[in-house]
């Protein structure tokens, strides 16, 4: 289990070096200049060259593109993560603690409720196989794949707006501090979210209870005269969880950039629509910094889900 550990360890830091580079490589590659957002114009021959040049030295942008990188990534481990952005001076630290904690509440909520509605259908269309209960279930999960996210919500806004003269709150406000107005402005985006991810939760858990329930100590586990329940929970259900934590580790990262786009949807402070608004800018420190931290935050979700399966199943092993 250390070995494990130590290697996957070993395999986390370069990949996510790697990962960081190429964001920095493509923010570089992509055509846009942050100094002449700054300016206020899109086109050079409308601003002063020298001023635009000095506009551009003074945020570091004449330097190398080596050093750069080197500056940037030394502020992600110094305690800066990232700087400061361009356009606002504002530190990447005060923004990441602002925005990290709306979007973590948005996941933290569709996951929940992935897990509350998705193991227990997958349970009931897999005990109820090829009856109605388990084709409804099995249609709600197909839209759930088929159906884009963001264009769900617009027609949702859409539908809501026109026909209930019903729009999300302006201003957003933490589940703590007003439960009231974080609900009304997060619950779509919530359900839409929680919507997706459920269906994969649904369908894994079908898939893996069918083949639970066919194995012989399920048989002889209900041969033995135990409860239908019994053997269900703690027979059946247990072991057909094992690839259900695989899917739901695998699909956390869809659930985080699906946030990118809901956030910016209906207007939710989160790091998805932090990155939006600093890619209408050009923000690049704002835009590398919190897109490297969605991926940190994957590849560890990711490596706690290995670790997950030890304590769900004692006979996995990593030596």
């Amino acid at each position: 289990m250390q070995q494990y550990l130590l290697r996957r360890l070993l395999l986390f830091f370069p990949t996510l070096l790697v990962a960081s580079l190429a964001i920095f490589v493509i923010m570089r590659i992509l055509p846009g200049d942050v100094a002449l957002s700054i300016a206020g114009s899109e086109d050079t021959e409308e601003v002063d060259i020298e001023l635009l040049n000095a506009l551009r030295e003074q945020l570091g942008l004449t330097e190398p593109l080596p050093v750069q990188y080197g500056k940037w990534m030394w502020s992600m481990v110094n305690g800066e993560f990232g700087g400061a952005s361009l356009t606002d001076r504002e530190p990447l630290s005060e923004i990441v603690g602002r925005r990290l904690p709306v979007t973590f509440q948005l996941a933290a909520f569709a996951i929940v409720i992935s897990g509350m509605i998705g193991i227990p259908l997958g349970v009931v269309a897999a005990l109820r196989q090829n009856r109605w209960p388990d084709y409804l279930i099995r249609a709600a999960t197909i839209a759930g794949h088929a159906v884009p996210n963001f264009w769900l919500a617009l027609m949702l806004l859409l539908a809501m707006v026109t026909l209930f003269t019903w729009a999300p709150p302006l201003f957003y406000k933490d589940v703590w501090e007003s439960p009231q107005t974080f609900f009304l402005k997060a619950i779509w985006p919530i359900l839409l979210l929680a919507w997706g991810f459920s269906s994969n939760v649904t369908r894994v858990t079908r898939s893996n209870m069918l083949e639970v329930l066919r194995q012989d100590y399920v048989r002889t586990a209900r041969s033995k005269g135990l409860a239908e329940q019994v053997v269900i929970v703690r027979h059946t259900l247990r072991n057909a969880l094992i690839p259900v934590i695989t899917i739901s580790g695998l699909q956390l990262a869809a659930l985080l950039s699906g946030t990118v786009i809901l956030e910016n949807i209906f207007g939710i402070p989160g790091l998805g629509q932090g990155i939006i608004d600093a890619a209408t800018t050009r923000d690049y420190p704002v835009i590398q910094s919190l897109a490297v931290l969605l991926v940190f935050m994957v590849l560890g979700l990711n490596l706690i889900v290995d670790f997950v399966y030890v304590f769900i199943d004692p006979r996995i092993s990593y030596s």
